[in-house]
């Protein structure tokens, strides 16, 4: 996607800059076109074109650093935008940790951009016909109208994304990329008028191995059972997450490891490396490497080479994701600027049996009674202290069934005892997600109407 021209003229500003007294530079260079169809209630309601190009260049002048972008892409006018920048640079208070990533520590792998099959050859020859097929053949809406279905919103979009990261040791690396998704919500009503809202997508890098048609149908009965929802009492309850919602509760792990939060002590995960946290049986891995799959990477924005490597192995603590700044900032080594693409491997409390299937209806019923959680209404949590308050809503469920649905309900805590008291985690990540994290139950959570 990225012409010959535009990666020329990218290679030639590392050159400007050091012909502008830059001490070293690295330059990213950004491309990125969507289409988009949207249909309203089965008929055609937008279309979208967007196409983006970008180029940000990092300058390290004179112990100094400054970042600068662009989408003007030409020869003549790039001299001047590098010489005011590296001006820019040397009035700005020095930085001696600033500098480029070793050399050793950089990708020599990412030479094409395909390497990790993230690319679907057929995309540049899918037509707006067959983008508003996809769209219009997808919708449900005419079937389901006599359901109590009264709204469906679907669009179906695709996009290539292409970038290219280059400095002056001499790194080069690409990762281009495509990325085909349909995502439709359904706004359904009871006898009494009360009108409730469902979801669901589907996203994948190969447009064959997109669920289309399965979106509608599911985003219906995900709306229909949320009617008659019942207020519970408050209390401890058992909590099972879906593995559509689950990586909300992961986030604030991995991003509590990252070196900003830490040595900002921003984080409730300080002085934790190679300490035993969490329960043995959590297993957390990054997992960056794995061809076809969303998330996979080659390297970080610093060009740094991507490595699978345990975030926590056994409960313990094993990677800090620290970038070269921060490196040389805490007096650590470096690792990787951030958890790519974490994947949360299957597992089962040991006073436990483990179950036949390691899905969410087998993780139900393996923890018996309690609350499923298939979505978050807002909340925040605490990234010093781990406390957190999030808006859930969901199911209460016995004997491993769902009794009825739930609604306006809080759940409190602290993320360390949360995850203490992990009780399984199942088998069923999304692969249309970049976080691989499953369905997943804890024990003894607070819930409050």
């Amino acid at each position: 996607m990225l012409t010959a021209e535009e990666i020329r003229i990218a290679e030639n500003c590392l050159a400007k800059a050091l012909a502008a007294g830059a001490r070293g530079a690295r330059v990213t260079l950004n491309k990125s076109l969507m289409e988009l169809f949207g249909t309203l209630n089965g008929e055609l309601d937008k279309v979208s074109h967007c196409l983006d190009r970008s180029m940000s260049v990092c300058l390290f002048v004179d112990g100094r650093y400054g970042t600068f972008s662009t989408n003007r892409l030409v020869e003549n006018e790039l001299d001047d935008f590098i010489k005011r920048s590296v001006a820019t640079v040397r009035m700005l208070a020095e930085d001696p940790c600033r500098e480029l990533p070793d050399p050793s520590r950089t990708a020599k792998n990412a030479l094409t951009g395909k390497e990790l099959e993230l690319y679907d050859p057929a995309y540049p020859d899918l037509t707006s016909d067959e983008r508003l097929r996809m769209a219009m053949e997808a919708s449900i809406f005419k079937n389901r109208e006599g359901d109590g279905l009264i709204s469906e919103e679907g669009e179906y979009s695709d996009s290539i994304y292409d970038t290219l990261v280059m400095d002056t040791n001499g790194l080069r690396c690409r990762h281009t990329e495509t990325s085909f998704e349909y995502g439709v919500e359904m706004t359904v009503k009871d006898s009494g008028g009360n009108r409730f809202s469902g979801y669901w997508w589907d996203s994948t890098s190969r447009l064959k191995d997109l669920s289309i048609n399965d979106c509608g149908e599911t985003a219906f009965q995900r709306a229909t059972a949320q009617i008659g929802p019942v207020k519970i009492p408050g209390g401890k309850y058992t909590m099972v997450v879906d593995s559509e919602n689950s990586s909300r509760l992961v986030t604030p792990l991995t991003a509590a490891l990252g070196a900003f939060s830490l040595q900002q002590r921003n984080s409730f995960l300080i002085d934790t490396l190679g300490k035993k946290i969490f329960p043995e049986w959590l297993d957390i891995w990054d997992r960056p490497l794995r061809e076809g799959r969303t998330g996979s990477r080659l390297f970080d924005s610093e060009g740094v080479a991507a490595r699978e490597t345990p975030v926590i192995e056994k409960g313990v603590v094993k990677e800090y994701f620290v970038n070269t700044y921060m490196s040389n900032k805490m007096g650590i080594a470096p690792t990787i600027e951030d958890v790519m693409r974490p994947v949360l491997e299957p597992c089962v409390a040991p006073w436990l049996e483990r179950p036949a299937a390691m899905d969410r209806d087998g993780i139900m019923a393996l923890v018996g009674d309690g609350i499923l959680v298939t979505g978050f209404n807002g909340g925040n949590s605490n990234s010093a202290t781990g406390d957190f308050s999030f808006g859930v809503e969901g199911f209460l469920f016995k004997d491993g069934k769902i009794v009825h649905p739930v609604r306006e309900t809080l759940i409190t805590g602290n993320l360390l005892t949360l995850w203490g008291n992990l009780l399984a985690a199942g088998d069923d990540a999304r692969a249309c997600k970049s976080k691989a994290i499953p369905t997943l139950a804890f024990a003894d959570v607070d819930f409050s109407a």
